[in-house]
């Protein structure tokens, strides 16, 4: 995938102050207040029911980003109905839809399991003329989202192929480098921007011969990780180990693309028990600053991650939440990236953060995200 996709950079204004998050349950329902005052003493929020979709409860980003939601949408004032599929269960997402949409929700922030297994249970929002907006993953194939907020999913690849090739010192270095992929759920559309971000920055040096992949594990169907699992990622790093003979005192291993930190963390889990250590570990890459992988940060086990500030992303859907709700525009920056096979959808896309073991407590903890506890 060469395209190349344009995202501007937009200040992001603190409309909302950030409430303390709450622990999260698999239906929250919480009545809130008719309007909440902003920092700037302009009166925010209309009252009304916000329905807010959320995935799954076992991985730590959609709890933050499922408390974050909440929270920021209370305190502007709108009663949510928050509620997590289960373990990633698509029949249980499609019924917490629906039952959102008769239970009165007036916008739905839905992010999505499998971003085509949705069409059915939304059409009912477009009966009701209820806005929907897919919240970090796009909802394909459907006429009845009405706006995208995500980070720009396409800059997230880039800079783990970028960090890899600046590592690695590949436009001086003269190699081979051994490399393997590993990517995320096939039925989730960002997969595409984050591999194909990371691919197009990586495949010019494996069509040279200046990166080889010796497992020959190259298409983004065969480096695909179903529900971007740990136990996953890490059987399939296994095999590969055992296929090619990596080991410290084997096959050496250079790098791995990996594209979250979940994956990355299976990856991890295999190369150790394979013996490998701090001192030896491969350059890794991973995406959402979980706190185990920022502890393997730390240890230097993971060469980065990708950070995506889901308390920015939470404020940017009330502000886009707040202006449906008043009945003006939300504000995009993005109207060219995301066809959901029914058109273009208007997209809101934050910027990400590559984050080290030199600049960790200056992005996670002195910003209030992560306390030194959290990842000591």
């Amino acid at each position: 995938m060469k395209k190349k996709f344009l995202a501007s950079l937009m200040a992001m204004v603190m409309v909302f102050g950030l409430a303390a998050c709450g622990s999260s349950t698999d239906a929250t329902t919480t009545e809130g207040e008719d309007t909440a005052t902003t920092e700037e003493g302009t009166t925010s929020g209309t009252g009304g029911k916000i329905g807010v979709s959320m995935p799954t409860q076992s991985l730590q980003r959609w709890n933050q980003d499922g408390a974050n939601m909440k929270a920021e949408l209370e305190a502007a004032g709108y009663e949510v109905d928050l509620q997590y599929a289960g373990d990633n269960d698509i029949p249980t997402q499609v019924s917490q839809i629906e039952n959102m949409i008769a239970g009165g929700c007036e916008v739905l922030v839905v992010a999505a399991i499998d971003g085509s297994s949705l069409t059915t249970a939304l059409q009912g929002a477009a009966e009701k003329n209820i806005p929907v907006i897919a919240y970090d993953r796009l909802i394909m194939d459907s006429d009845a989202v009405s706006y995208y907020a995500t980070f720009d999913n396409y800059k997230v690849g880039q800079m783990q192929g970028e960090y890899i090739r600046d590592a690695l010192d590949l436009d001086n270095a003269e190699g081979p480098f051994n490399i393997e992929l590993v990517t995320g759920a096939p039925d989730d559309n960002n997969v595409n921007y984050f591999f194909g971000g990371a691919m197009d920055v990586l495949q010019p040096y494996i069509d040279s011969g200046k990166l080889v992949v010796p497992s020959g594990q190259t298409e983004k169907a065969q480096c695909a990780t179903a529900n971007w699992s740990t136990e996953e990622s890490q059987k399939r790093f296994e095999n590969i180990i055992s296929s090619v003979g990596y080991g410290p005192n084997g096959v050496k291993l250079d790098a791995v693309l990996c594209s979250n930190d979940s994956t990355s963390y299976g990856v991890q889990n295999a190369l150790q028990a394979a013996g490998y250590t701090a001192d030896n570990m491969p350059i890794i890459t991973g995406q959402d600053c979980d706190k185990p992988n920022v502890k393997n940060i730390v240890a230097g086990l993971q060469s980065m991650s990708v950070f995506k500030d889901t308390r920015t992303l939470a404020e940017k859907v009330v502000v886009m939440v707040d202006a449906i709700m008043k009945g003006t525009e939300p504000e995009i920056n993005d109207t060219e990236t995301y066809d959901n096979g029914t058109g273009v959808i208007p997209s809101y896309l934050c910027d990400p953060v590559i984050v080290t073991k030199d600049n960790y407590k200056e992005i996670l903890i002195d910003s209030g995200y992560y306390t030194e506890a959290d990842v000591a």
